[in-house]
């Protein structure tokens, strides 16, 4: 009996100890990790995500960057232009180029995902359109002539998948768009139905567009600077204002509550509560001010999410999300009640609460989310060459969670001879 024993924890350790080698986990020593971030098995997940990005003409991507180079030659990574220092609010929603930077940087250690040539060996297929520069870019408003330019180029990006076999093959559920911008692809999103769609929430989608399901939920890029040298001796006490909020304060749907607020947080000293518009000087102040606020107010706007949400990570403020129907990045791995509030529309509007359950908070409390803030806010980090460990590394994770539901579903969409007919 005690030699069966002794074979069966050899056999365990044999299997263990070469794992542990190989990926660097081996540690006897305990260690603490922060209960925000979820840890991620050992000898699981180690192998990077191999994607195939089609190779489109610059006028889908960063041709829309640089208009005077009018080359139709794929972009490289050697000429791979930086992203515009003075683009405003255009950033938020440049995820799309920083996913396609990561893929024409060839990976290194720590990317969660690399760029294979031949598209027989790849998981997931990217389509690099910048579908949200696009609708930046066309046309200021929906009903400007110039947006006819958006929609022929998704027209046109439409006939050249539909002759790619990758995409005939799979109907397109193993091809991944990104489109951050809530009007980005409008004219032909019912196309993308099956299709892997990276957003920043589902606002203004029914849940056969988009849905957890299949789809990345995607922070926004920040606007505003990174809080680099956060150290203060008490940063409770450092922070003297209690709650902050700078920003449009007139917004369509849900964020009608912005407007409420301006009256429901009025003659508050300890509160900052003002109308603003998104100009390079604004973006300054509000980041001044949310370093310099313990808490940050996060209402909905147009949609359930914002940039301000992301902004007030970075500085980190404490964000209060007051957004009944909001989805958030990166769940599956982050506890967001770790380092935020959460308020319902009804609980934020009845006058004083709200104020009254910050002013109580408890210090020491408040401090903890504080260092929350700093141990993970790089995740919300977008970089060119990327680094470990940050959004868009992030990103490219989510979707390799996402492989199991997308062979699944891509087998059976080959055997069916009633699609969907589960759904009738």
């Amino acid at each position: 009996m005690f030699g069966k024993v002794l074979i069966s924890f050899i056999i365990s350790l044999l299997i263990f100890i070469p794992c542990s080698i190989l990926i660097g986990t081996l540690d006897i020593r305990s260690s603490y990790q922060s209960p925000a971030v979820a840890a991620t098995s050992p000898c699981t997940d180690e192998i990077p995500l191999s994607v195939y990005m089609y190779d489109l003409p610059r006028r889908f991507n960063v041709g829309m960057l640089d208009h005077r180079n009018t080359t139709e030659a794929p972009v490289t990574a050697v000429d791979f232009p930086l992203w515009p220092g003075n683009s405003g609010l255009k950033r938020q929603h440049s995820v799309e180029y920083w996913m396609m930077g990561s893929l024409l940087n060839g990976g290194g250690n720590g990317s969660e995902a690399v760029r294979v040539l031949d598209p027989e060996h790849a998981d997931v297929y990217f389509v690099p359109f910048f579908s949200s520069l696009s609708f930046n870019t066309h046309g200021h408003h929906m009903t400007d002539p110039e947006t006819q330019i958006d929609h022929q180029l998704q027209i046109d990006l439409m006939g050249l998948l539909r002759q790619s076999k990758y995409w005939q093959r799979s109907g397109g559920r193993d091809h991944v768009f990104p489109m951050t911008h809530p009007n980005a692809f409008r004219f032909l999103r019912d196309q993308l139905n099956k299709s892997i769609q990276v957003v920043v929430d589902f606002g203004r989608y029914p849940k056969g567009v988009s849905n957890l399901n299949k789809d990345v939920v995607s922070p926004y890029v920040h606007v505003v600077d990174s809080y680099i040298d956060d150290e203060p001796q008490d940063p409770f006490e450092s922070r003297t204002t209690l709650l902050f909020f700078r920003g449009r304060t007139h917004r369509k749907d849900k964020g009608i509550v912005r407007a409420k607020f301006t009256k429901i947080l009025a003659g508050f000293d300890d509160v900052h509560y003002e109308r603003s518009f998104a100009t390079g000087e604004n973006i300054k102040l509000s980041s001044k001010g949310m370093r310099s606020s313990k808490f940050c107010l996060h209402p909905a706007g147009d949609t359930p999410s914002s940039c301000r949400l992301f902004d007030a990570i970075v500085s980190h403020c404490v964000p209060v999300i007051v957004s009944d129907k909001i989805e958030l990045p990166f769940e599956n791995e982050i506890d967001y009640s770790q380092f935020s509030l959460f308020f319902s529309f009804k609980e934020a509007l009845e006058p004083g609460y709200m104020i009254d359950q910050l002013r109580s908070f408890p210090k020491q409390k408040w401090t903890e989310m504080w260092r929350q803030l700093k141990n993970i806010s790089h995740h919300y980090e977008f970089y060119y060459p990327p680094k470990r460990e940050d959004a868009v590394n992030m990103l490219w994770r989510q979707i390799r969670h996402k492989l199991p539901e997308i062979r699944q579903s891509v087998h059976r969409s080959r055997r069916l001879k009633i699609s969907d007919w589960w759904k009738r």
